[in-house]
């Protein structure tokens, strides 16, 4: 995997500008710091919270020549146009993601999720940015809630818009699981709930597996996509599997799990990697790419050298994973997630 403190092939951002939306967020925040150790020329993030823009620019001020704060949303069309007028690449991290919420606010998911992609995908073809990495879910692979559904629209808006873009704006897709220790991560809700004196911690079934990833992770695998896709693609990294309850009990062994029983929208495992995708995916050790079907056809000319044609009926699944977080890996995964910001369990579980 790429190095967590250093990028790739650090030339491509010589003189560059990089544009993040939804930027102000965890994986902004680590994004910015990463891309600052490169010759970017200019970071533009693009969201709609004044509020939090104002304390990110305060975090970064010792680079304010670099860094340029610009407020709009993705379902702002003219705004996009106006935003992207001289970027070279750009990172979508804006989203409405919050499970339990967008089940009861359908028609704002839809219009952040699915128009705001295809009013991005339409400013990045017109403005000649060379290269977009959206970011996407484990919960768009056979979803069962409308965060999942209309992320897997997106999915598909951005990987036909490679053909549609005829050779110009290259779009790629990353998908990945919960990130441990972003903002809405459970931790930080048992974290509270235990220094507040509880002695029981709710759970939504003892059954259910996730996928977890570190934001440095995270991180890794964008600048893998950003500096290694031509296009079309979908990169996923090998990542561990956890029970619920060992989170639970690595915050607090000795609380009583409560079982509050699976919520609209929730899934009891999580698949980041389906069977008929099997067709067109390549092994490259440490991650995965899903290549368009036609590619894998005659992968020689397109596929990325390194990579092995996984098994036929090949799937990526939480609950059969081959890795699995320790108590060890566990213990070391709190220390490194903060305090704040706690959000209601399986917000995004």
């Amino acid at each position: 995997m790429v190095d967590a403190g250093t990028t790739g092939t650090g030339d491509i951002y010589s003189g560059k500008t990089i544009l993040i939306t939804g930027g102000t967020g965890s994986l902004g925040h680590a994004l910015v710091k990463r891309f600052l150790k490169t010759d970017v020329r200019r970071i533009i993030i693009y969201s709609r919270d004044e509020y939090k823009q104002y304390h990110m620019e305060q975090e970064f001020a010792a680079h304010r020549a670099r860094i340029r704060f610009f407020i709009g949303d993705v379902r702002d069309r003219a705004r996009l146009y106006r935003a992207f007028t001289g970027v070279d690449y750009v990172i979508h991290a804006a989203a409405l993601k919050h499970v339990n919420l967008m089940e009861y606010n359908p028609h704002e998911a839809v219009q952040t999720n699915i128009i705001g992609a295809m009013n991005l995908l339409d400013a990045a073809i017109d403005r000649g940015v060379k290269k977009v990495v959206a970011l996407s879910t484990d919960k768009a692979v056979n979803p069962v809630n409308l965060y999942g559904a209309t992320k897997l629209v997106s999915d598909k808006l951005f990987r036909a818009a490679h053909a549609y873009a005829a050779g110009g704006t290259q779009f790629v897709v990353v998908r990945y699981g919960n990130v441990v220790g972003s903002r809405g991560s459970v931790i930080p809700f048992f974290r509270k709930l235990t220094a507040e004196g509880a002695e029981s911690l709710p759970i939504t079934d003892r059954r259910m597996t996730r996928f977890w990833i570190t934001l440095d992770q995270s991180v890794d695998l964008v600048v893998r996509a950003l500096e290694t896709g031509g296009g079309g693609e979908v990169f996923l990294s090998r990542i561990p599997s956890c029970l619920i309850t060992d989170i639970a009990y690595a915050v607090n062994p000795r609380a009583r799990l409560v079982e509050t029983g699976i919520r609209p929208g929730e899934k009891l495992h999580e698949v980041m990697l389906t069977e008929d995708e099997a067709r067109s995916t390549f092994d490259y050790g440490d991650h995965y790419v899903v290549y368009p079907l036609s590619y894998a056809e005659k992968h020689q000319e397109h596929i990325r050298p390194g990579g092995v044609l996984v098994p036929r009926e090949f799937r990526y699944a939480s609950d059969t994973n081959d890795q699995w977080l320790t108590a060890m890996d566990l213990t070391e995964l709190m220390c490194a997630v903060p305090d704040e910001e706690p959000m209601a369990i399986g917000s995004r579980a």
